[in-house]
Order: C-alpha cells, then structure tokens, then sequence
C-alpha cells in the first residue's frame, strides 16, 4: 500500500474509533475502500494532463457544439496502472468535455478518446479556464452516499461518515479547490444520491430494462456494473453577479469502458441552487 494512502486509512481509523464505533464495523467499512487518483495542479506528483485551456481536437474533427468545453486533457500513457482499478487504454489522451447549464443546474458532456500518435489541433476559446498542469497523487476513496449504504447493517454509518469528512477536511491543502478525481466513488455536496447509481438506473430505463440489482460497495464489481470516470471538483456556474459552484461526472459501464465505448459514458452535475 502506498504510504500516503496507508497513512489516510490509519487516520481514518483513529477518528472513526474516537468517535466510538466499535473496531469490527471500522474495519467492515475499509473493506469498501478504493484507490483512486487526485489530480491538481498543487499535487507534488508526475504531471499526468492538463486542466482547461484551448479546446483540444483531433485534426480534422468537427468542431464541439456550442457550449461544449474542454475540462482536462489525461495522457494515459503518465499515468500509472495502479493508480486505478479502471480498465483505460495504455496510451493515448481522454479529453473530458462538459457544457454547465444554468436552466437546471445540471451539466452535459462526453469523453473523447485520442488513440496514441493523433495529432490534435488546438481551437481557442473564452472557457474562464486557465491551463494548468495536473499532478498525480495516489489517494483512496470511500462511499459518502445514503443510497449505497444500509444502515442495519452499518448502524455506525453517520459516525463513519464523519471521519471520513474530517480526513478530507485535514487534507484540502493537497489539492485544488478545482481538481479531478480518477475512480473511487463520486461525492457530492449532498451526500445522498450517487450520480453513478443514477447513470445506470437511467441506463437501464433508456434501453426499456429493469434498473437491476444495485451495486454495493461490499461486493466485486460485476462487468455491467457502471463506475465513476471522473468527477470535476470545481464547476461554476456564472449567474450574472452569482457564482454557484458544484461538480461534473463522467460515469461509464465498466464493460464499455473495457471495450472503449467512450460514446457511452454519461456526463451528470451536481450543483447548489441560489
């Protein structure tokens, strides 16, 4: 285990004991843990894309609808396999796309692959969003929403929570306030529904089938599970003089993501109201 990761978890575990939940469910809970990369500017780790700047195309490509604009640009080949429990190509670049509504607070997007050796055009626009190098920090992730959890079965859940909330808490100066998490599970400033629980229900009507069984966190991934690609911690919302901040999700089947069916992944926001 990575020293950074074998250090979040030993903390994890000190709070969650302080807080008086017994040793058996903190540990059940760990069982739930995935790794998952943090990438931002400020993390002191091999450069492994770039966050914002031009839009980036493949040479000849149509140009992106409008609204449509880059978020991070990921170089496979920089980032490390164990980074991740996602099954991405060896090489080649995952340019992350997202269009913010302000109508219903809610965002759009798609991923595109660039097979190794495409040449990429640059297209010049007003994003709001500097370039900046994105760093690679080996980080460990766990589930912070209502829907995944049972609290008969976890009835320490709420306590559990908190820990984990006062970890992140201590470890904010390690990133950015606008940075991308690689897998793990998606979080939002609710803490209730999970946007990937909600691409797969909304998958599943789409094709006309039942929803299906959910995923749990205890449980080995099943081929047709859906995983989180990537969550953008950061949009903004530009209201006139009002900013509202909250996060993108880019979410894919696992097994479409094996295939690179990037055409599937489904793009979510999360956004506070005014």
């Amino acid at each position: 285990m990575k020293p950074e990761i074998l250090g979040k978890t030993n903390r994890f575990r000190a709070k969650a004991l302080a807080g008086g939940v017994p040793s058996v469910e903190v540990e059940r809970w760990l069982e739930a843990a995935r790794p998952c990369a943090t990438l931002a500017s400020t993390v002191d780790g091999p450069v492994v894309g770039h966050f914002g700047g031009p839009d980036l195309l493949p040479v000849g490509a149509p140009r992106l609808p409008a609204g449509l604009k880059l978020i991070a640009m990921l170089d496979l080949a920089a980032l490390p396999g164990d980074a991740t429990t996602l099954a991405l190509p060896p090489d080649g670049r995952l340019l992350f796309f997202a269009r913010l509504h302000a109508d219903d607070l809610d965002a759009s997007g798609r991923v595109m692959y660039v097979p190794a050796g495409t040449p990429l055009d640059e297209h010049p626009g007003a994003d709001g969003h500097e370039r900046a190098e994105l760093r690679l920090r080996y980080d460990l992730s766990l589930p912070d929403n209502e829907v995944l959890i049972d609290p008969v079965e976890h009835p320490h859940a709420k306590e559990l929570r908190q820990a984990w909330s006062d970890v992140l808490y201590e470890d904010r100066h390690h990133r950015d306030a606008t940075h991308l998490q690689i897998d793990g599970y998606s979080r939002d400033s609710f803490g209730e529904d999970d946007p990937v629980t909600a691409s797969a229900a909304m998958a599943a009507e789409s094709a006309g089938k039942p929803e299906g069984r959910r995923a749990s966190p205890w449980a080995r991934p099943r081929p047709d599970d859906w995983a989180l690609l990537a969550q953008w911690y950061g949009g903004v919302l530009d209201l006139g003089n009002l900013h509202i901040g909250g996060d993108v999700f880019w979410t894919v089947a696992r097994n479409d993501l094996e295939a690179r069916r990037f055409d599937r992944v489904a793009v979510l926001g999360c956004f506070d109201g005014p």
